[in-house]
């Protein structure tokens, strides 16, 4: 029998809202965000509201998914509603579990996930990838906690707080072409014109991803929408800048799945409290973002210049945890992270990645010699050498070298024996909390947080002045 909701829950006391849906219960609570399970009146289908508390972080998170919303890959977004002066409430298709869970899950069955399966898997992640890259969106938080799983099979990219939409240098916006730049400044944050809250709700239009005359109309519905929430958004910058001086990149963690409400949401995905973009019309990047097993290296040494392919990285981690189902790089601070990353791969140097040395932190943190790195086929043992490439062409130090979404969906590995199962034939997980008691399952099987310190439980190290400040080696 359901229960009755506190009535303190401002979601639970929005008139536009509670005349449509009737909120079940709250599923899902992160940093930036609750997501509650909720029926709508009018036909009964479970969603899930996403009450989003960062401004910033809503903006990203509709403006992705409207862009999106023909890929069936990525979460739907029915609607959303947005007061001037409340959240911004999303309302996205309910899903129960993600591939944690199904990773998770397959510890426990003999024989983990099948080849077929794994194959189906890393074809719905590449696809609903290859969406995002293909406008020019970078995720920025892939992990398996955001990849959400229907039940019957289909795997959805979700938690798109912390997305950007690139354009390259050079390309006016307004115009619709290239323009001269003096010289390569790498991606550039795509920042749309000012975007503010409205009183009312927007249904959006769920097509299919073939109607090309059917895309022409809704992008001109989605451009008109986008006309409507800019309307005021001077005032409430004006606003921000008296209360909030903050850009609120973090991850809003919670996403239209069961999860552990306990759960800490900052053991996840970084919190620390850097500006980034917000206002500034420079689209200036910041290195603080996602999740810290999934993290690419340049990110780690503090790159604030980087594009698509810090998603890439993060696609190999999530692909070697399929095959092995356990991560790949299971740092407790950022500095482990890297050491994890050159262990295995071996000293970064601009042999393997020419400029590296202009990263912002590479001459402040710096590992001892690694003679004999562990190497990717020593981390996934019993693979097959087309799994290991894969991974090889994604986890790689250059940025430039990583193989594309697109690419990987045109490999031979697809078109092999045993070929990809069908979606109805993978293994789905009850819940996404369908785990024994003593695990710790939800947000923390991916923490990657530990400690406020990246000196904690680390080995020694040494602290040199220098020229420019001092840097640290670790040994």
């Amino acid at each position: 029998m359901e229960q009755p909701l506190p009535k303190s829950w401002s979601i639970h006391t929005r008139p536009e809202i509670i005349a449509k849906y009737r909120i079940l219960e709250r599923v899902g609570s992160g940093a930036y965000s609750d997501v509650y399970r909720a029926r709508r009146l009018s036909d009964d289908l479970i969603v899930a509201l996403k009450e989003v508390h960062d401004y910033q972080s809503a903006f990203r998170e509709i403006e992705a998914l409207q862009m999106l919303r023909n890929c069936p890959n990525v979460v739907v977004l029915h609607e959303y509603f947005w007061r001037e002066d409340e959240d911004a409430v999303l309302v996205l298709e309910f899903l129960r579990t993600d591939l944690s869970a199904v990773i998770r899950d397959a510890k426990k069955r003999e024989g983990g996930v099948r080849v077929g399966e794994v194959k189906r898997w890393m074809l719905q992640i590449l696809c609903g990838v290859d969406a995002c890259h293909r406008n020019m969106i970078v995720h920025r938080d892939l992990k398996p906690g955001n990849l959400l799983v229907s039940d019957d099979g289909v795997l959805k990219l979700a938690d798109f707080g912390q997305a950007r939409i690139l354009m390259e240098p050079g390309f006016d916006g307004d115009n619709n072409q290239q323009v001269p730049v003096e010289q390569n400044i790498g991606y550039q944050e795509y920042v749309p014109p000012p975007l503010v809250a409205v009183p009312h709700a927007h249904s959006l239009p769920n097509q299919g991803c073939n109607n090309q005359a059917e895309e022409v109309t809704n992008r001109e519905e989605y451009l008109r929408q986008l006309v409507e929430l800019k309307a005021k958004r001077h005032a409430m910058d004006e606003a921000d800048k008296e209360t909030n001086t903050n850009d609120g990149y973090s991850s809003c963690l919670a996403t239209g799945t069961i999860s552990d409400i306990d759960d800490d949401p900052l053991k996840s995905s970084y919190s620390y409290e850097a500006e980034e973009g917000g206002n500034d019309r420079t689209g200036a990047l910041t290195s603080c973002v996602g999740t810290r097993w999934f993290r690419a290296p340049e990110l780690l040494y503090g790159s604030i210049d980087y594009g698509l392919e810090v998603d890439l990285w993060s696609l190999g981690c999530i692909f070697s945890e399929l095959l092995t189902l356990e991560p790949l790089f299971p740092g407790v601070s950022d500095i482990d992270q890297l050491g994890r990353i050159i262990n295995v791969l071996g000293n970064l140097t601009e042999e393997v990645w020419p400029s590296c040395s202009k990263l912002p932190d590479y001459r402040t943190i710096s590992f001892a010699k690694i003679e004999n790195p562990v190497s990717l086929e020593a981390c996934l043992p019993n693979r097959s050498p087309d799994e290991i490439s894969i991974v090889k062409r994604l986890v790689c130090y250059n940025p430039a070298n990583r193989a594309t979404a697109m690419e990987l969906l045109n490999d031979k590995y697809f078109n092999e024996e045993p070929l990809p199962l069908p979606v109805s034939e993978l293994h789905v997980p009850l819940t996404k909390n369908d785990h024994d008691e003593d695990s710790p399952g939800g947000w923390n099987d991916y923490d990657g947080m530990g400690s406020d310190s990246d000196f904690d439980d680390f080995g020694p190290f040494n602290v040199k002045t220098t020229s420019s400040g001092f840097s640290i080696q670790f040994s």
